[in-house]
């Protein structure tokens, strides 16, 4: 499989020129930063391990990217939930039903224990033949895959002939945007970020959980902006992204990144964007429809 060189293409949104590295193309199931977050267990080999584990959201793109790859390795995932809603147990869709129908293992643990994470160190207790990866890939074992689109940046740029570029990438625990700009500052390459989950303060605890100590530019949005929550700016900005450059982006992370974006970019038009599409496609599918029964 060849996972990496995701074309890059030029687009025009809010009257602003940008380049887009398209990471949603990389693979069908298998694609975004979380394939490259785990390219690492992809490329490895673990003859002692048969069994994925990991937490988190039912309907979380590491769920669905988790699901592929156990899939290509032969491996099994479970995946365990605090909760899964029974309108999404009667009719699996998004990354939820994608990561069914490739074999994924969903358990809800909300009434054996009060967290996901509690529940696989206390009950499930793993052996020698698991291997438990941490919420959204959040691992120090992810910088691999990532320094590898990092080399990529750094190649489009030489071929730009210019490095007066910044990348810019939405951020759910970091750990794409830390360590690229980790990987991207000895060439002198900012990265620009926001925090879709938690705020800035969250988000700068995650990245320093991963030992990095340097930290992306961290934008954020003047209104409180909770992670899942309808907002009909999110809504419009993405129906405008789908209008003007003829690309889905992702309901969820995407609208926010943006809306800081446009403000950013008011006082720094000098600069040139190329912007990192993770992928997260799958997860409109159920967010969509939720969108259009709010504000349609």
């Amino acid at each position: 499989m060849k996972l990496s060189h995701s074309p890059i293409t030029k687009h025009t949104f809010a009257h602003i020129e940008f380049y887009l590295k398209r990471d949603d193309l990389l693979h069908p199931q298998f694609s975004g930063n979380k394939a490259r977050k785990f390219m690492f267990l992809l490329q490895s080999e673990l003859p002692k391990i048969n069994t994925i584990i990991s937490y988190g959201s039912p309907q979380a793109n590491s769920l669905y990217s988790l699901a592929a790859l156990c899939k290509l390795k032969g491996w099994t995932l479970e995946y365990y939930v605090e909760r899964i809603p029974d309108w999404l147990r009667d009719k699996p869709i998004g990354n939820f039903g994608g990561a069914l129908k490739l074999g994924a293992k969903v358990i809800a643990v909300h009434d054996k224990s009060p967290h996901p994470l509690d529940f696989i160190q206390t009950v499930r207790n793993p052996d020698s033949s698991c291997l438990v990866i941490e919420e959204g890939g959040r691992e120090r074992d992810a910088q691999h895959g990532i320094k590898g689109l990092a080399d990529e940046i750094v190649g489009w740029g030489q071929s730009q002939k210019s490095n007066d570029f910044v990348v810019v990438l939405p951020s759910g625990t970091g750990t794409t945007s830390a360590y690229l700009q980790h990987f991207l500052k000895p060439y002198g390459i900012e990265v620009i970020t926001c925090p879709c989950v938690g705020g800035k303060d969250y988000l700068i605890n995650q990245i320093q959980s991963l030992n990095i100590q340097t930290l992306p530019q961290i934008l954020q949005l003047n209104n409180k902006h909770h992670f899942g929550k309808l907002y009909h700016n999110d809504y419009q900005t993405w129906k405008a992204l789908l209008e003007q450059t003829q690309v889905e982006f992702d309901l969820l992370y995407d609208p926010m990144m943006w809306q800081c974006l446009v403000d950013w970019h008011s006082h720094n038009r000098d600069k040139t964007i190329l912007y990192i599409h993770q992928g997260g496609l799958l997860g409109n599918e159920s967010m969509l429809p939720r969108y259009q029964r709010k504000f349609d």
